[in-house]
C-alpha cells in the first residue's frame, strides 16, 4: 500500500532499499538472489545474516523461509545491527525524541505482568543494546491481535507533548483488515456509542448512554474475496476495541475475532493491521508519514473458505 499525500517521508536510517514483489512462491535465498539479478549464494546469505532483507516488513534471515507470491521484500545496502534484529518489531523511524515500530501480531504494547511479551520492554533493551540513555514511554496503544504502526517517545515530555493534542498532532492513521462477508457498498461510515463493561468487552449503542463516549469509523474497500472482503479503515475517534466492534456491528466482524466476531472463522490470527500513521514531529514540527505492506497472510485469507 502506497502513502499517496506529498508529505516527506523518512526511512530508518541512511541506507539505501530497493523494494520488490515476488511473481511466484519460492525460497527466501532464492528470491533474493533472483531479485538481484543473480548475486551469487553466498552475497545473498550474507544479506540475509545481515539482517538486510525484509519480507511484508518483517526482517528475515532463514534461507529456507518460503516468500509466498505476492509478497513485498525490502532489500538493504546497508547492515544492521543486532539491536534492531527482532521477529516482534522493526524500526521504521527513530530519532533523539521518538520511535516508530511497526509491531507483530501477539505482542503487547505495554507490560502486563512481570514477563509478558510487550514492545515497551523490547524498546528498552533495544535502547539499551546501542547505548542510549532512554526509555520507551507509551504513546497509544494497538490491541495485543493487531500489528502494525507505533509510536514511542523516548522522554516524559515528548510523551505529554504527543498524547496532550493526539488529535490535532495525527492528521492521517489508517488501518487494513479482512472482514467475514463480502460487503456490497464500496464505503460507508459506522456511528455508535461505546463503553467497557465489567466482563472486559466494549458493547455498542446507537444512542449515548452513561459511561459510553462517541465513536465513528470509516471503511473502504480494497478487494473482494469469495465470503471475505479486504478493508481500508479511518479512526474519527479513538476507542477501545472501536474497529472490531463497528465491523461487528454492520454484520462483517474481522476475521479472527472470536470476541466480537464468530467462533467458525477463527484464523491463526486477528486480520487487523495498522498500515499508515502521518503526524506532526512534537519538536521539530515536520509532517512525517510512515506505511507498511499489507500483510500476505490478508491476502491468503481473502480467499479462504469459511466452512
Amino acid at each position: 500500500m502506497a502513502y499517496r499525500d506529498n508529505k516527506r517521508r523518512v526511512p530508518h536510517d541512511n541506507n539505501r532499499a530497493s523494494v520488490f514483489t515476488v511473481r511466484e512462491e519460492m525460497p527466501l535465498l532464492q528470491a533474493v538472489m533472483t531479485l538481484l539479478d543473480g548475486i551469487s549464494r553466498n552475497k545473498a546469505k550474507s544479506l540475509l545474516s545481515h539482517g538486510a532483507v525484509s519480507v511484508d516488513g518483517r526482517v528475515a534471515t532463514n534461507v529456507n523461509t518460503v516468500v509466498p507470491a505476492g509478497a513485498s521484500v525490502t532489500i538493504s545496502r546497508g547492515k544492521r545491527s543486532a539491536a534492531e534484529l527482532s521477529p516482534h518489531y522493526n524500526i521504521v523511524y527513530e530519532d533523539r525524541w521518538l520511535v516508530v515500530a511497526d509491531k507483530a501480531e501477539g505482542v503487547l504494547s505495554m507490560p502486563v505482568g512481570a514477563h509478558s511479551l510487550n514492545m515497551k520492554s523490547l524498546l528498552d533493551r533495544y535502547f539499551a543494546l546501542k547505548g542510549q540513555r532512554c526509555t520507551a514511554h507509551v504513546v497509544h496503544r494497538l490491541d495485543c491481535r493487531t500489528s502494525g504502526l507505533m509510536m514511542y517517545a523516548k522522554s516524559v515530555d515528548v510523551q505529554q507533548q504527543l498524547q496532550d493534542n493526539w488529535h490535532e498532532r495525527v492528521f492521517d492513521r489508517r488501518y487494513v483488515a479482512v472482514v467475514e462477508g463480502v460487503m456490497e457498498q464500496d464505503d460507508g461510515v459506522v456511528e455508535s456509542y461505546l463503553r467497557d463493561t465489567r466482563s472486559m468487552t466494549v458493547v455498542s449503542t446507537p444512542v449515548e448512554v452513561p459511561g459510553s463516549r462517541f465513536a465513528s469509523t470509516s471503511w473502504h474497500v480494497l478487494e473482494r474475496g469469495e465470503d471475505r472482503t479486504l478493508v481500508e479503515l479511518r479512526l474519527s475517534t479513538g476507542r477501545k476495541n472501536q474497529i472490531r466492534v463497528h465491523m461487528a456491528d454492520i454484520g462483517h466482524p474481522v476475521v479472527g475475532d472470536g470476541k466480537y466476531g464468530t467462533q467458525h472463522d477463527p484464523g491463526s490470527r486477528l486480520c487487523l493491521h495498522a498500515c499508515v500513521l502521518a503526524f506532526t514531529h512534537p519538536v521539530t514540527g515536520e509532517q512525517l508519514a510512515f506505511d507498511t505492506p499489507i500483510p500476505t497472510y490478508f491476502y491468503n485469507q481473502l480467499d479462504a473458505s469459511s466452512d
